[in-house]
């Protein structure tokens, strides 16, 4: 049996690219299992970007608008994924909309008021983390609305998502799904991690005691809301890397955007990973 080594400095001298370095990490008998899988990882990332910033130019040409929302349960990974996006986007013509709780005014208004402010322009992509889902399932959840409003929301959202549809707004709705245990193993990452540590609250908390009322929640916005026009894409986040490839895969997928013949790695996402809601139906966390 070949004797097993550690990497030194010394050998990150030696190799001055990653194949010299991996070379000298096989001659060590050094599993790179998960090299290989990283090393996979930031190379169809990089790849992705390349045609999401062919995207964003052809969407500022061509006066689309474009919302892309991210959905799920606390610490599914949206903050993360969305970063991936917009990494390399041009400002410009993208913005991220995180809102926070509305204020007095804005609770006086009508519930969508906040929200169509927010809403792309000509030739503009906005992400929402987090959206005016909502009203669907934190707030009746936890609390924050009344039954009437929820019910009323309810019967309001196909109606306002249509109106964006007939005006030519693009809308992708992302539920991103974890299990119980990985959102407990990330929450308890959050607070040992102390640059983490802000994303961390109460409501979090709640989340693990009231998961089973979220699933119920869940699934009334899915049965009410998931429409021809505007249907819920289902992403497997347990594996937070392969759910930020393969959703970014999902929204390339939608556009026959300039140059996407000439990707060089594959734009068609996994259906094991990303499918829409009534696939996925009965497997959802």
């Amino acid at each position: 049996m070949k004797k097993t080594h550690k990497l030194t400095i010394k050998d990150f001298e030696k190799g001055s690219s990653n194949k010299e370095l991996l070379q000298i990490i096989k001659e060590k008998n050094i599993s790179i299992d998960k090299v290989n899988i990283k090393l996979f990882y930031e190379e169809e990332l990089r790849l992705l970007q390349i045609e999401l910033v062919k995207l964003q130019h052809w969407i500022s040409k061509n006066k689309k608008r474009v919302v892309i929302i991210f959905e799920g349960r606390d610490a599914a990974g949206k903050g993360g994924t969305i970063r991936r996006f917009t990494e390399h986007l041009n400002p410009r013509s993208m913005r991220v909309v995180a809102l926070d709780k509305p204020t007095e005014v804005e609770r006086g208004q009508w519930y969508f008021r906040r929200y169509i402010r927010r809403l792309p322009n000509p030739g503009e992509i906005v992400f929402f983390d987090r959206s005016w889902y909502n009203r669907a399932v934190v707030e009746p959840v936890m609390g924050f609305c009344s039954d009437e409003q929820y019910q009323k929301f309810m019967s309001q959202v196909p109606e306002f998502e249509h109106m964006l549809y007939e005006e030519g707004t693009v809308i992708i709705k992302f539920w991103f799904s974890i299990l119980k245990e990985e959102q407990l193993a990330r929450f308890e990452s959050r607070i040992a991690t102390p640059l983490k540590r802000w994303k961390f609250s109460p409501v979090d908390q709640k989340g693990q005691q009231l998961w089973d009322k979220y699933t119920h929640y869940r699934e009334q916005m899915f049965s009410k809301t998931h429409t021809s026009y505007s249907p819920w894409i289902t992403v497997k986040a347990n594996d937070k890397e392969i759910a930020r490839l393969e959703s970014i895969r999902y929204v390339l997928s939608q556009f026959e955007y300039e140059g996407k013949d000439k990707a060089l790695t594959t734009l068609l996402p996994d259906p094991n990973i990303v499918m829409r809601y009534y696939r996925s139906s009965k497997k959802l966390n």
